[in-house]
């Protein structure tokens, strides 16, 4: 039976390395379709929509349209992303947006309030995203205590769109942060005075996983974060000096950034179920899977890395800071536009930041193996 597994997951790259139109996948340890529902906090990584529906912003036609065509939902990818593959996987409808006030989709098995460009720590003035932890955490609270309150009345058929309190319970808390706590870090701070700010970043994600389990949670889900040196836009502020990359082309001290982060999250992941007794941690290794992804794209059918689908500006990196994905603008006194390459299935980078739909998949097949995950 090993043999056999092993074979149906061999094919099961080759295929998706060549075509990347695998049906629905097959869900494996240690994620299960026995959690009812799943509440997801993060970022533009598993952000469904919540950003623009919370700062309505207009939609950008290339995003999203390589798998849901019309309507713009919100995403910010050219498809689906990670977490998009993960429900699939076991059978739940993709999260809505806690924000989305207009939709066909019911919140009974779980709701999304992460939100692209949000931090662990507190927003500020400078902030992209006024969405950070406390305040995605804060909407959770909101949204279970307005959604008793309402189940509480006895109206069967709000019974239909809303989680009843057991699947608060025994639902699954997701977790994809911390990215933009690192990068963003480096527009204002040294190398060292990044590290030193990770302690601080992961006791406040500590104060949200406390604030999760006073309300019932006890299943949490923790994605690391990725290589964030070998994103096209870090490459593209950072890299100019060539003494700053690594063999592979990516920034070093970005990564190295990302590494200590995960070093730390792993530790403190290590140290949660003794702080709160009676729940389950699952820590998924996402730095890995992307990893490999990149430093090997060729083998999993990927012809490019780092260079980016949707961009202006061409070899290497197709990337202009100052012209989003979709967008048109001056550069350097030049009109360009930023448009999506042909085949997105042949680049790991989406628009410099995010990755397309085929790398997202990519990481979604191999975070269900099992072999990225350890749970305590």
């Amino acid at each position: 039976m090993e043999t056999l597994v092993q074979s149906l997951l061999t094919y099961s790259l080759l295929f998706v390395a060549i075509s990347h139109t695998l049906p629905p996948l097959a869900c494996s340890f240690p994620i299960s379709h026995h959690f009812p529902a799943v509440f997801n906090f993060g970022d533009s990584n598993s952000d469904t929509g919540e950003l623009s529906s919370g700062l309505g912003f207009l939609p950008q036609p290339s995003y999203e349209e390589a798998y849901f065509k019309t309507p713009y939902y919100g995403r910010f990818c050219n498809g689906r992303l990670i977490l998009d593959f993960l429900m699939e996987a076991i059978g739940r409808p993709y999260l809505r947006p806690y924000l989305d006030s207009i939709s066909r989709q019911s919140y009974r098995r779980g709701c999304n309030f992460a939100a692209a460009a949000s931090t662990i720590q507190k927003a500020n003035a400078a902030s992209y995203s006024p969405f950070g932890l406390g305040v995605q955490v804060s909407q959770f609270i909101t949204f279970k205590s307005k959604v008793l309150q309402l189940i509480h009345q006895g109206d069967d058929e709000l019974e239909r769109y809303l989680p009843p309190e057991y699947y608060f319970k025994n639902g699954l808390y997701m977790f994809d942060i911390g990215q933009n706590d690192i990068a963003g870090a480096f527009y204002s701070k040294t190398f060292d005075q990044v590290l030193a700010l990770i302690p601080t970043i992961l006791d406040i994600f500590q104060d949200g996983i406390k604030r999760l389990y006073e309300e019932g949670a006890r299943n949490f889900w923790i994605h690391n974060t990725g290589p964030l040196g070998c994103l096209a836009q870090v490459v593209s502020l950072f890299g100019k000096d060539k003494s700053k990359l690594d063999e592979f082309g990516c920034v070093s001290d970005h990564n190295q950034a990302a590494k200590l982060f995960n070093l730390q999250l792993h530790g403190l992941f290590k140290k949660l179920p003794q702080l709160y007794p009676g729940s389950r941690f699952t820590y998924v290794d996402i730095f890995s899977i992307k990893s490999d992804l990149l430093l090997n794209h060729s083998k999993y059918g990927f012809d490019h890395s780092i260079m980016v689908c949707c961009g202006t500006g061409g070899p290497p990196l197709n990337y202009d800071d100052e012209v989003g994905c979709g967008k048109t603008a001056t550069s350097n006194g030049t009109i360009k536009t930023a448009k999506p390459c042909i085949d997105s299935s042949k680049y790991v980078n989406w628009d410099g930041i995010h990755y397309t739909e085929a790398a997202n998949r990519f990481v979604a097949l191999h975070i269900l193996t099992g072999k990225y995950s350890e749970t305590a």
